[in-house]
Formats: structure tokens, sequence, C-alpha cells
């Protein structure tokens, strides 16, 4: 093997992007070799299974890893990355945040992240990018909720490196990753799961507080969490987010008037979303959702249901070396 600070771990993902992920990574592959960058890659078997193949990489000194994929994968290397270190340093080892640099190779149906920084949906640039040095740091949010890890079980974080959510958000999700995983694919599903998700609407109420202040207390459609600017095939819930001001962006929706829903959806796609009345929002480093009553919401990070309201987002002081098309 090469030396292995040049090494690239790329963990590709053979359920992405509607079954052309081969003939895309061939193609992505043959250009990195072209340019003389060396990978070692795995294929996932299953979710979850790429945070596996990353802890490995992680003691075995591996800090360039590649996602070949969409959001998921994207989300599950970087909870490899962070378990990574959390191994490292249980063993004495020195290992930072920084250390790491992830760049994505974007197969997948859902390549949100990516926009924020520039980066266009086409593996052959990316694979170009990767191999002119196009990297940039930005900042990571670590999410502790309960339903993690499950009632009795010791609690451990999740991480987010684009944009979450609790409520309609969330719901919009599971209904697009049960789609997904009944082998359906598309931009349309988002659409269809929001609008689905806005006729069957729960309303829910919790205390939201930023840096240690009440932000907002009562009844709420949705909460949106965000580093990146974009989510579900290009929404824009979080419009104003900086992915490297060491700030987490915060979109508070409480209840909707009917005949206002049409209007807010259409703002969430051309990025005028906060420009609606009824919408708050805010910056913070650290901010935490308590539930009012029986509230037992689901939140998602980065496309995925991770847990249950009461949660707690914390955007860590290290930032990680990501792809960045300036």
């Amino acid at each position: 093997m090469d030396h292995i600070d040049t090494v690239w771990f790329a963990v590709v993902n053979p359920h992405a992007g509607s079954g052309k992920m081969l003939s895309l990574w061939k193609n992505a592959e043959e250009r990195l070799r072209h340019r003389g960058i060396t990978c070692e890659y795995h294929t996932t078997g299953n979710r979850h299974h790429a945070t596996e193949l990353d802890c490995s990489a992680a003691r075995k000194g591996l800090r360039r890893w590649m996602a070949a994929g969409g959001d998921g994968t994207v989300h599950e290397m970087l909870d490899g990355i962070m378990r990574g270190i959390a191994v490292l340093q249980a063993e004495g080892m020195t290992a930072d945040l920084s250390d790491f640099t992830l760049a994505v190779i974007p197969i997948g149906s859902g390549n949100d992240w990516i926009r924020s920084h520039g980066v266009p949906c086409d593996a052959g640039i990316a694979a170009e990018l990767i191999a002119d040095g196009s990297f940039a740091a930005q900042d990571i949010v670590r999410v502790i909720s309960p339903g993690i890890s499950g009632p009795g079980r010791k609690q451990e974080p999740s991480y987010m490196i684009n944009i979450g959510g609790i409520g309609l958000d969330a719901r919009i999700c599971e209904r697009v990753n049960l789609q997904k995983d009944a082998g359906k694919s598309g931009r349309l599903l988002y659409v269809n799961s929001l609008i689905h998700n806005l006729i069957h609407s729960k309303i829910f109420r919790v205390s939201v507080i930023c840096d240690g202040k009440s932000f907002y207390e009562g009844e709420c459609l949705s909460i949106a969490f965000g580093i990146g600017k974009y989510s579900g095939g290009g929404f824009r819930q979080t419009p104003e987010a900086v992915m490297d001001d060491g700030l987490l962006d915060v979109t508070v929706i409480p209840p909707i008037p009917v005949s206002d829903m049409p209007r807010a959806a259409l703002r969430l796609v051309d990025g005028s979303f906060l420009s609606q009345k009824q919408v708050l929002s805010a910056k913070a480093r650290k901010v935490e959702i308590l539930p009012l009553d029986d509230c037992c919401e689901i939140m998602e990070a980065d496309g995925e249901i991770i847990g249950t309201v009461p949660v707690c987002l914390e955007v860590l002081p290290s930032r990680l070396n990501v792809l960045h098309r300036g």
C-alpha cells in the first residue's frame, strides 16, 4: 500500500444512484487513478455498515475518507469518523476532528450537503476537485437524544454535517426513507412526502433554548437546524446558514393556517422561507429542545431518524476538512 497519509479510504454504497453506482464510480475511480490518487475502497452491505468500516479505518491511521453515495452515506461516514476518534482517544492516542478530511463522489439520489459547498452533482467533477485538493473546514454538530441509544443503555451521540429537524421535517424524512427501502427513488419522493405530511400534519409542544436562553415555548409544526442551506432535494429551511461560523441556524415553524401552507412550501424552494410571518429564526452554538406535556416527536439528522425529543445539539470546537469548490 502507498504511504498511509496519501491513501483515501473510500466507502461505496452499491444501492446509490438508482442502479447507476457501478458505472459512475468506475468513471470517478479512473479519473482519480489518472491523477495519482490511491483509494482503498469497500462496499457497504447494509445500513450503518459504513460507520463500522470507518472505525476500523481510523485505527489503521487512515485520515482521508471518501463517500461514494448520497447524503446518507456521508452521514454514516461522519458518525464513523467520530466513533473512530473516540476509540483512539480511549486507547491513549491523539486524534482530533481537524485531522480528518471527508470528500464525496455524489452518486446517491440525495446530494444536498455538497450544494452548500458549490460542488455539482457530478461524480467526474467531484473526482477532479479531490485530485486538485479543493477543500475547506466546516462545522460539525453533536446531537444527544435518548432515542439514539434506547432506554437503559449508555447514551451515545450522533453527529450532523448538514441539516436536521423535528416534527414535520423529520416525518418527511421518515416517509422518504420508507419509500427508498421499498425501492423507490427520485426527487418527487420528497415533494410527495411534503404534501402528504402537510395534509396529515401533527402539532407538538416544546421549549426551545438557545445558548441557555429561552427562545420559544409553545406549539410547533416543525423545527429545523442547519449548518448547510439545503435539504430534501433543494428545499431551504435554513437559507442563511454559514458552514464555518461556529453557529447552528434554527428555524421554528409554529402552526400555519391551511390557506398559508402552499405559499410556505413554495418559499422553501426559492429561499425566501424566513420572510413567512409565522416563522422564527435564530443562531446559536448550543440548542436544547425540551418536551412540554407528553411530546415525543422524532428527530432526524442529515435525513436519518436518530432519536426523539428531548434533544441537545451543540457545535463542536473543531472543524472537519471537506470537499469545497471555491
